[in-house]
């Protein structure tokens, strides 16, 4: 289906990890309305839990279409998730932790357009936020608006005046408001999978920035997160 026709229910293509900020996303997005399919990518990530949490989510969801890709960032690497470098356990600090992999959002959401051209959609959603994080860089709101132009100006969709919307719904949220969406949205926290570096038994550490972060919003939301820690 081109751009010019009308669609009863316009596709969104949601940028899919299987983390709870993704599976809130994709939450938000079925509720607005939009025929849903997801973008997984398995970069070779140190966390690959994350991938079959991605599948639970779309199947939960009824997403009309999944696609799984990889992409092994590990022949880069550069960052705890995609080389032998040990994950920080010490608590979220200020600066740009070794856990960020580099360009990965960058590099995500070039993909992301082009499934959702090829898809016919003009609207890709994406959970990053800016309140609650561990600092990267490709999470923030200037990121996201100076990518909606460069898609505009590099895709032949965007040159003939269907420029692609990237949708940030949790943008501003803290974790407690991700929390406490998860529940209005009627979502099971232990669909999604977050921590960095999972136990040997198969248990989030409860360490890492992703666990703390995660644990603290549900602690300050009064919520209960399902999820088996190991600490």
């Amino acid at each position: 289906m081109s751009f010019e026709q009308e669609q009863k229910k316009p596709t969104a293509v949601v940028l899919l990890s299987g983390g709870l900020d993704s599976m809130v996303s994709a939450g938000i997005a079925k509720e607005r309305g939009f025929a849903v399919q997801a973008l997984t990518i398995d970069y070779g990530q140190r966390h690959r839990r994350e991938l079959q949490s991605a599948k639970d989510i779309a199947e939960k969801l009824g997403l009309e279409r999944q696609v799984q890709m990889s992409l092994d960032l590990r022949s880069f690497g550069g960052s705890a998730l995609t080389a032998d470098i040990d994950v920080p356990k010490t608590g979220v600090a200020d600066d740009i932790p070794v856990t960020y992999v580099p360009a990965r959002n960058l590099v995500f959401l070039a993909l992301t357009i082009a499934f959702a051209e090829a898809a016919g959609a003009k609207d890709v959603f994406i959970g990053v936020n800016a309140l609650d994080y561990s600092g990267y860089p490709d999470c923030r709101p200037e990121f996201i608006a100076s990518f909606a132009e460069t898609a505009r100006l590099g895709t032949k969709a965007g040159v003939e005046g269907f420029p692609f919307e990237i949708h940030t719904p949790l943008q501003h949220m803290t974790k407690a408001d991700i929390a406490s969406e998860c529940a209005r949205l009627g979502l099971d926290p232990a669909w999604s999978w977050s921590c960095y570096d999972p136990a040997p038994d198969g248990a989030a550490c409860g360490e890492c920035d992703s666990c703390r972060l995660r644990r603290k919003g549900f602690a300050e939301a009064n919520l209960t997160d399902n999820t088996q820690y190991a600490a």
